[in-house]
């Protein structure tokens, strides 16, 4: 029998960050986490964008999570010696002559300063897109390469003899008062991970997941920038193409392209673009969305030798790292969770169905 402090059940994006944590707090790690090419994670476009959302607000959080993310994905790559982090400019351009306005009046203001690099009265990158009000350049921002960043850390944790693929069987699970069984290993926690997976889990079920299709296309154009164009879809720049997205669907949960996906990020794309171009490829992921858009993090009502860290949902890269911190902190110095991300906001669900 293996003993350790921590089982935890998925390698993507969540997994790799709590686990990357739990060892830098000393505790001993294994991770089982069956790999696929069909997970949210290695689908993800992976942006980081401070300003979100059709009325272009400032991201939760924002001030706390915004000054971990470079920092961490820096530190992994230092660990991998490999580069998965770009910074890089997102521009968003005003849809009416009122938004061009507040944004002048708001730019300045101290609590969306760290994140402005500068507001355009006018056009400014025409040669790209339509943006003939003109619109705000942000910083602190930019993507991460989920898929170079998950096999690099994959390749990490087997060197460190904490990583196991296998499909978790949670046949072979026995739960005890001081911790769980699972094969050979004990463990103090067993930490669900499970991405999109996570609706199907028997243990977390209760909890009201909305996961979502998105899908992407791989695009080339006779331009080239640096900048992420993003209004209604996302244009970002992908070694010498880009990646175009996203769609937005709850009812088809596969991970098959659909000719509807790509026709609703074509008719966007040709009324955002004005440089011509040509669809290279296209993909799909499912997003471990949550109800409330706040992810699932604590443990479970009656095993709390049972926890989950999930529900990241559309904005992970930039959740990933301060909640993984926040959670470990949680685990191992008692600290308490942020009730918005706490799964006891939903214990009534649990007692419901149980």
């Amino acid at each position: 029998m293996t003993k350790v402090d921590v089982l935890v059940v998925g390698q993507g994006l969540a997994g790799t960050a709590l686990s990357y944590y739990l060892m830098q707090a000393g505790c001993r790690v294994q991770i089982i986490n069956h790999s696929k090419p069909e997970t949210a994670s290695r689908a993800a476009a992976g942006l980081y964008n401070p300003i979100t959302g059709r009325k272009m607000v400032k991201t939760w959080l924002a001030d706390k999570i915004f000054p971990e993310i470079e920092p961490f994905y820096r530190q992994l790559e230092s660990l991998t010696q490999q580069r998965f982090l770009h910074p890089m400019p997102i521009y968003r351009p005003f849809l009416t002559n009122a938004e061009r306005s507040d944004w002048s009046i708001l730019a300045p203001q101290s609590i969306y300063q760290p994140y402005i690099s500068q507001v355009f009265q006018h056009s400014n990158f025409g040669d790209y897109i339509n943006d003939p009000l003109g619109g705000i350049l942000l910083r602190q921002s930019g993507y991460v390469d989920l898929p170079t960043l998950l096999s690099a850390m994959q390749q990490y944790f087997r060197e460190q003899t904490v990583y196991q693929e296998e499909i978790f069987d949670v046949t072979r699970l026995r739960l005890e008062k001081t911790g769980v069984q699972y094969g050979d290993y004990h463990s103090r926690w067993l930490i669900f991970c499970d991405g999109a997976d996570g609706y199907r889990n028997s243990f977390f079920r209760w909890l009201p997941y909305q996961p979502v299709k998105g899908e992407i296309l791989l695009i080339d154009t006779e331009k080239k920038s640096n900048i992420v164009f993003n209004r209604g879809i996302f244009v970002m720049p992908f070694g010498d193409k880009y990646k175009v997205g996203s769609t937005y669907d709850h009812q088809d949960l596969t991970f098959a392209p659909t000719e509807k996906g790509r026709n609703t990020l074509q008719n966007k794309l040709d009324k955002l673009l004005t440089t011509p171009y040509r669809v290279v490829n296209q993909w799909a992921g499912v997003r471990p969305a949550t109800r409330d858009r706040r992810p699932f993090i604590g443990m479970h009502p009656n095993h709390k030798t049972l926890g989950i860290f999930n529900g990241l949902g559309t904005k992970g890269v930039s959740l990933a790292p301060y909640f993984a911190q926040h959670f470990t902190r949680f685990l191992t110095e008692s600290a308490t969770l942020h009730p918005e991300t706490d799964i006891q906001r939903f214990e009534s669900f649990y007692h419901a169905v149980s």
